[in-house]
């Protein structure tokens, strides 16, 4: 290997030694070597110390030119490992003088061949997927067969697969990659819905203004069709819902719209302004006036005067047990129609 290692300095043109460059790492790819190797053999040809960090693991490694491990300084110039469009990691070189005009080919070529490395030793910590295999994972229609194939091109060969059901103006590798602290983890896009499948989600390490229903059975077909339910109970107070937590009001996603919207309290609160059903929305989810009015930064009795109006609108008294558990349930009917 050292043969190859064409000193940069000594190179006729800018054009020939690119060539080499690229021949370089097409050979050290053709002899399937790992990540250390690769640092080392990089080192090797800049003359100068050659880095290589992995975002998903944290790992990072570093080789001086005798091949040696190197003390740590400041990068001169760096690149990006992408892998299925997403940058899992960087690789660097580390010059005590200004860049050559070689080195941006080098640290493209080791990027590529970083990627490479981690594909084929795996598993690669990309949580981007092909959203059609993705597709097939978690669709109720597909045969056994094809599910499990599925899973195993995209790194479940056997433990258990659990869905989320994703919606954010965020990055969906992104909230993967902090909502799911296990690996493997796979992600995409399916439609206006984000996919996310991993052995274990967290509801507690999604980021701000992500909403998010989490499937609980291991079967990514049921997981799927449990995680698009509780999305659709998502609000901006409750934005991350766990199927489970549900418990009967997941009943309620299987009836008809068109049942939903003729029932008299769901039509009543179909006609109420916003303002209303965020103050009805507050005392649902607190049952107390006072906590109610804390919560919207409000007089107790501004609160308690707004809920008689809604409580004339709906025909029943708010402040009965079942006046509330009425209303309760008429907006969150409606919240499913328009979700």
């Amino acid at each position: 290997m050292e043969a190859l290692a064409v000193r940069l300095s000594g190179l006729d043109s800018y054009a020939e030694g690119a060539i080499r460059v690229v021949a370089f790492y097409d050979t050290l790819m053709r002899r399937r070597v790992d990540l250390p190797a690769l640092a080392r053999a990089s080192a090797g040809l800049a003359e100068c110390v050659a880095g290589i960090r992995i975002h998903g693991t944290g790992r990072v490694l570093r080789a001086a030119p005798d091949g040696e491990p190197a003390a740590e300084s400041c990068a001169s110039s760096t690149a990006p490992i992408v892998l299925d469009e997403e940058e899992i990691g960087t690789v660097w070189l580390e010059r005590p003088s200004p860049p050559v005009p070689l080195d941006e080919v080098l640290l493209d070529r080791l990027a590529l061949a970083a990627a490479a490395v981690l594909e084929r030793y795996g598993p690669a910590r990309t949580t981007m997927a092909d959203p059609a295999l993705v597709e097939l994972a978690i669709s109720a229609d597909g045969d056994q067969a094809s599910r499990a194939r599925a899973l195993r091109l995209l790194g479940f060969p056997a433990s258990p697969v659990r869905v989320a059901a994703v919606r954010s103006p965020l990055p969906l590798d992104k909230i993967a990659a902090v909502a799911c602290a296990s690996r493997p983890v796979k992600s995409a896009a399916l439609g206006d819905v984000g996919v996310i499948l991993t052995a274990t989600i967290d509801p507690t390490r999604f980021p701000p203004d992500v909403q998010a229903g989490i499937g609980t059975a291991e079967g990514p077909d049921l997981s799927w069709l449990q995680a698009r339910t509780a999305l659709r109970f998502t609000t901006p107070r409750h934005p991350v819902i766990h199927y489970d937590d549900l418990g009967a009001l997941a009943l309620l996603a299987q009836l008809p719209p068109d049942a939903m919207r003729a029932n008299a309290d769901v039509a009543a609160i179909a006609l109420l302004p916003a303002e209303d059903l965020d103050t009805l929305d507050a005392y649902c989810a607190t049952g107390s006036l006072r906590r109610a009015a804390d919560l919207l930064h409000l007089h107790h009795s501004s609160i308690a005067r707004c809920l008689d109006h809604i409580g004339k609108a709906l025909g029943t008294d708010l402040t009965d047990p079942t006046g509330l558990t009425r209303a309760r349930l008429a907006l969150t009917v409606q919240h499913l129609l328009n979700n």
